[in-house]
């Protein structure tokens, strides 16, 4: 339910007539209760009025202003600005899953950063170095799997189990001191915005430390050409002055103080003190046990097995960041996300849980005893599909391409599904596995990760789970099938499309409107600034022109790349190019529209102008309350109707389609070095029998 918006649309049909907008935003629902029906679900109907203020109603209702903020500000009601954003939450997640692509991953960041920081470009450095660091560095590995887009999907599992699962609806309430009824309807989506909020922050963060571990692999990967083991004659290297990153500021260390009534000198000292407190007794070790554990992680790796924690690194960074956007206004949730991070990787499996030593005898860990940390690992865990491999034995291990879930009944139903054009590889795995047993199972048993992990007699993939986490509450049922690749909703081009200045482009095309023409004769921080007063929803519609770039390249046979190539470098558009993707544009911003509620209309053209505002100012806040578009279409559309309708455009709105692209000709290559190229037909292809 989308509270304000309904609002909006009962007022505007009592003052404009039937009809008028804006509409029910639509609910995606499959038959199966699977991972996109159950994370949008949640977002849709438990998130009901996420971040509402009625002290700002209140004003509202009062002075008769709007605070809210639209293509402007101050042109809708707050709470109506705050259902767009949700909004424009769940379109993006939906389009992410969809698609499971980093472009689509990092819009659900930018979605979240802007909703909870206040504004991504003031923390956008955090969210794009994991993908640089993965894309440009991971291929120096032996093994190394994306963690950009996994994180998103760990994030959208979290929210899919949440929904689902009462058992752990009802752990996490009680936790947090929610009444965990959830028929209480005002506490439930009181406990779904918190939720939302601190296991995003939990989830997408979750990995942002691999930057520091990445040198560390790449050094032993290099040693270890000649396969050699880790161990005490490894070549390794390690970190100092870590105290720079993990210090607590006297302002932090004030807030902190007030909190938990003892003081900290290191974010390291706090999560010490955290975990501790949550899990010391359980698993029977004390603070200062913890507290030297996590001293030595990034010091001494030789004491781990020669391994770097990125966990470690990952809540570190993360700290630093909270610290600089919230100040005074850190919590204990904050920690607790902080401390679930920490867990999530190797400190919790080896130093307290030691979970692959059965003589220790320790539990496994229990939702109600740390309900952020349960929840990451078992999502960490369940995450091994559609994940990039980088890393030189990573690409060519046999890792499931999708995987199909059913959460019914509180269960959590997993068939991971493996490339049937791998045959071979399972065939000689199948036949490994025969000769091993006919031998007297002597030896190594044959694997083939991960497909042997899931198909195995053993069934290792989801018996480590269930050694890490107590899945009574959460039954797992995991299976494994093949079936024919398909990379429809891939995306897939010539050209990359990890752009690692997306947001700078959006900034830029934003300012044409503006300065057609004349944005480089503009200050950046003056662009940044016009572009932090737009909504969500209008920073989006930049972003989303800036992601479709690669495709509309595609369309018309060219491509970019930073390396000098043997083709033709294009310069401007021509117009037969302009004809093609043109369409394609104006299709984009149409489908847009529609699903974030917008339809045909213009009645807001026609009203009257009351006293004091200009006609121009008048209409389009009234369109931005009516969310009606003279441009906008309605129904089930084919791709050639929305063509159609871009074909009987006047001249002035069609420039609008294709004049950014020429300008993303120049910007391309101001921020990210590149150039675009036209490939050639086979008969103009350059002869390369020589060379």
């Amino acid at each position: 339910m989308y509270t304000a918006l309904k609002q909006m649309r009962e007022m505007n049909q009592r003052d404009f007539g039937p009809g008028i907008g804006p509409r029910e935003p639509y609910l995606y629902q499959s038959k199966k209760l699977d991972l996109k029906t159950a994370s949008l679900r949640f977002l849709h109907n438990r998130c009901e009025e996420l971040r509402f203020r009625p002290d700002m109603e209140k004003a509202e209702k009062k002075d008769g202003k709007w605070r809210g903020t639209s293509i402007a500000p101050c042109q809708i009601p707050y709470n109506m600005q705050m259902d767009i954003d949700r909004l424009c939450l769940e379109r993006e997640l939906e389009r992410f899953i969809d698609s499971g692509i980093a472009e689509d991953a990092y819009t659900v960041y930018y979605c979240y950063l802007e909703m909870f920081f206040g504004r991504y470009g003031k923390s956008k450095k955090m969210v794009e170095l994991l993908s640089e660091f993965e894309s440009n560095g991971s291929s120096l590995l032996l093994k190394h799997r994306d963690h950009y887009s996994h994180s998103v999907y760990v994030f959208a599992l979290g929210l899919a189990i949440y929904e689902t699962n009462k058992p752990f609806r009802t752990a996490f309430k009680t936790f947090y001191h929610f009444d965990p009824r959830d028929t209480n309807k005002a506490e439930d989506r009181k406990a779904a915005a918190f939720f939302l909020e601190y296991w995003g922050l939990t989830s997408l963060f979750h990995d942002i430390g691999y930057p520091f571990e990445l040198p560390f692999e790449q050094v032993m990967s290099y040693f270890e050409v000649n396969h050699k083991k880790r161990g005490d004659s490894s070549l390794l290297v390690a970190y100092r002055n870590v105290d720079v990153l993990t210090r607590l500021g006297d302002a932090a260390a004030e807030q902190f103080q007030k909190i938990y009534g003892r003081s900290f000198h290191s974010v390291t000292e706090l999560l010490a003190f955290d975990i501790t407190q949550k899990l010391g007794k359980t698993y029977g070790f004390t603070e200062g046990y913890l507290m030297n554990v996590l001293e030595n992680k990034p010091t001494h790796p030789e004491r781990f097995g020669c391994f770097m924690d990125h966990a470690f690194f990952s809540a570190a960074r993360l700290y630093a960041e909270l610290a600089d956007t919230f100040g005074d206004d850190l919590n204990a949730a904050h920690v607790d996300a902080l401390s679930a991070i920490l867990l999530h990787n190797s400190l919790y499996k080896f130093s307290i849980a030691f979970y692959k030593d059965p003589s220790m005898d320790k539990p496994t860990l229990a939702m109600d005893q740390h309900p952020l940390a349960y929840l990451l690992m078992l999502c960490d865990e369940l995450q091994c599909w559609d994940r990039t491999a980088y890393g030189r034995n990573s690409r060519t291990e046999l890792q499931p391409m999708s995987v199909e879930f059913d959460f019914r009944g509180s269960q959590i139903r997993a068939n991971y599904i493996f490339d049937e054009d791998e045959h071979d590889k399972i065939q000689a795995y199948k036949e490994a596995c025969r000769q091993w047993k006919k031998n007297g199972c002597t030896g190594d048993e044959p694997r083939l990760k991960a497909y042997s992990d899931m198909a195995g007699e053993k069934k290792r993939f989801q018996r480590d789970i269930e050694r890490i986490v107590n899945t009574d509450g959460i039954p797992l049922n995991i299976r494994c099938t093949t079936a024919a690749a398909s990379y429809e909703n891939k995306h897939i081009y010539l050209s990359s499309s990890n752009f690692l200045h997306i947001h700078d482009f959006a900034v830029a095309l934003n300012a044409r409107y503006t300065y057609d023409g004349r944005e480089d004769s503009v200050a950046p921080e003056q662009l940044e600034k016009e572009f932090e007063t737009l909504s969500l929803e209008y920073k989006l519609l930049n972003i989303n022109q800036v992601k479709s770039f690669s495709r509309y390249l595609h369309v018309i046979n060219c491509f970019y790349t930073d390396r000098p190539v043997g083709f033709s470098m294009l310069k401007i558009f021509t117009w037969e190019q302009i004809c093609q993707f043109a369409p394609l544009e104006h299709e984009r911003w149409v489908r847009d529209r529609q699903s974030m509620g917008w339809q045909y209309g213009d009645a807001y053209e026609k009203a009257k102008v009351p006293r004091g505002y200009s006609e121009k100012e008048y209409h389009k806040m009234l369109r931005e309350h009516m969310r009606t578009h003279v441009l906008a279409m309605d129904g089930d559309l084919k791709s050639e109707e929305i063509w159609a309708h871009y074909e009987q455009l006047p001249e002035e709105e069609k420039m609008k389609d294709w004049k950014p692209f020429n300008c993303m000709l120049k910007l391309i290559r101001k921020f990210d070095g590149v150039r675009i190229y036209e490939l050639e037909t086979d008969e103009h292809f350059p002869d390369l029998s020589q060379h």
